[in-house]
């Protein structure tokens, strides 16, 4: 019988499949930018934890990837005679291992016990988080280990670093201790029916929510080829909040957009199937044009590029606050339109010198356009809160914002959007001249904030910092001249291209 680690029954316990795959396929996970930054952010997390949980440097580091897993589990059973913390300590039983973040000694009814705490770079628990631990308690008393008490650690989202590397207060943590115990005891069956899974072919699972549900799954790409989507989904359809229209989807597994029924549908989807079968355009000239008629020039239209971390860099910032290092602005006039454009590749907290360069910018009167607006202001009331000198003129660029999804998505609709009203989704339809495919290097927000950090990595050599600031300045310029173009496309001022 082999030992499933704790990640492998979570797998388990999110799709059968996808446990199946990880052991006998693993060649077929497809890797991801996002993954590879979680894992980045975890490990910058337990580093702190360590620091935090012991301060005097007196705990042990285990390090199973280097020393094999047996070698681990001997050394931690040795250590569990010691009074010091262990990090990454292993236990093996039951047909299940894990490696625990942070044990630490205490003393319960003049006997030895111990203190599980499970850390997380996530900024609230999870309740997927008590799986998580479940399976570590079930292991711990398996073994024998005593636990005294059990919590998660986790970040507050609310902690403002002050600097210099003391990282006291950003982990806040969860008693769980009672709230385990059911998931613990549920543990044997889950370890049971995985082996079951492991032993036969490949299970047949119909894709659905759990495809993203706790986690992205890494084998999406490949269950899609074996399972692939009708001509027109039933996921193209925006916004589905509705109860019945959600299990009607994800529960029930309707998957052809043609298979919904109009009844279930607010007027945006039901405009979305409408057209998308089909393949025509929706456009209502006359409403999108009084939609903006109020609005008059000169008008500017924003866009932020942003950086955030589970572990803030610079003082004064909270985690995963959502830090602007470039902006871009066209300003539309009588006269024709202009651009202007910032961006902060020092490495130093970007935020001040954008936030005065974008008041200067926006000067104090006319209309402000964005995309999505709640992101750009936001932004900016972080900023007016950060920099008090600055609030008052701020506050007022952000009080002055307008949206124009809301106008895109009442008004317009190709059916090449695929339910999607990103700008990234309309601007093919209404200027196909524009693509963002057609740029070098970055093409997509999460693109941008890799070349930023590399842009800012102190051994990054000035000719490839000056390649990524034009990969970035053209990125974010296209943003907004997108913007530009679908306000002209939207008050008439250009045809309506019908290209399916």
């Amino acid at each position: 019988m082999r030992a499933l680690s704790k990640s492998k029954l979570l797998s388990f316990g999110q799709c059968r499949r996808r446990l199946w795959l990880e052991v006998h396929r693993p060649e077929e996970r497809s890797a991801s930018d996002a993954s590879v930054q979680l894992i980045a952010a975890g490990n910058r997390v337990g580093e702190i934890a360590r620091e935090i949980y012991d301060p005097e440097g007196r705990g042990v580091l285990l390090n199973a990837q280097s020393d094999g897993y047996e070698a681990t589990f001997y050394r931690t059973n040795e250590l569990l005679a010691d009074d010091r913390p262990i990090f990454e300590a292993g236990f093996s039983a039951s047909g299940a291992l894990f490696f625990a973040d942070i044990l630490t000694p205490v003393s319960s009814n003049n006997r030895r016990a111990w203190r599980l705490i499970e850390v997380k770079s996530t900024g609230s628990l999870k309740n997927y988080h008590l799986d998580d631990v479940g399976v570590q308690v079930f292991v711990a008393a398996s073994t024998g280990l005593e636990l005294d008490a059990v919590s998660v650690a986790h970040i507050d989202t609310t902690w403002i670093y002050a600097g210099d590397g003391d990282y006291r207060g950003l982990l806040v943590e969860r008693d769980v201790t009672t709230a385990v115990k059911e998931r613990a005891a549920q543990v044997a069956g889950w370890v049971a029916e995985a082996e079951k899974v492991l032993t036969g072919d490949m299970p047949e699972v119909r894709r659905g929510r759990h495809c993203k549900d706790p986690f992205e799954c890494g084998f999406a790409e490949f269950c899609a080829k074996l399972d692939p989507d009708p001509e027109f989904p039933s996921s193209w359809l925006p916004r589905v909040t509705s109860r019945p229209l959600k299990a009607l989807i994800e529960d029930d597994g309707v998957r052809a957009l043609a298979e919904i029924p109009d009844n279930l549908l607010n007027p945006s989807q039901l405009r979305v199937k409408r057209h998308t079968l089909s393949q025509t355009t929706y456009f209502d000239a006359a409403g999108a044009a009084a939609a903006l008629e109020p609005y008059t020039l000169p008008a500017y239209f924003l866009n932020f590029e942003t950086i955030q971390f589970a572990v803030p860099i610079w003082a004064g910032t909270k985690p995963f606050q959502q830090i602007p290092f470039q902006f871009s602005l066209h300003v539309v006039c009588a006269d024709g339109p202009r651009h202007v454009g910032i961006l902060d590749t020092t490495g130093d907290n970007p935020s001040e010198r954008l936030a005065q360069a974008l008041v200067v910018a926006c000067g104090s009167e006319g209309v402000i356009f964005a995309y999505n607006a709640g992101f750009e202001r936001g932004v900016i009331l972080a900023l007016a809160e950060q920099l008090p000198a600055l609030a008052g003129a701020l506050r007022g660029i952000a009080g002055r914002l307008v949206d124009l999804l809301p106008v895109a998505r009442e008004h317009f609709y190709h059916p090449t959007q695929k339910g999607s009203w990103s700008i990234k989704a309309v601007l093919p339809a209404i200027a196909p001249d524009l693509r963002y495919q057609d740029l070098e290097g970055v093409q997509h927000g999460g693109m941008a904030q890799e070349a930023y950090l590399d842009a800012i990595r102190p051994d990054t050599t000035p000719e490839r910092q000056t390649m990524l600031r034009q990969q970035l300045e053209r990125y974010c310029e296209l943003d907004t001249w997108a913007m530009v173009r679908l306000w002209q496309f939207l008050t008439g001022q250009t045809g309506n291209p019908d290209h399916k």
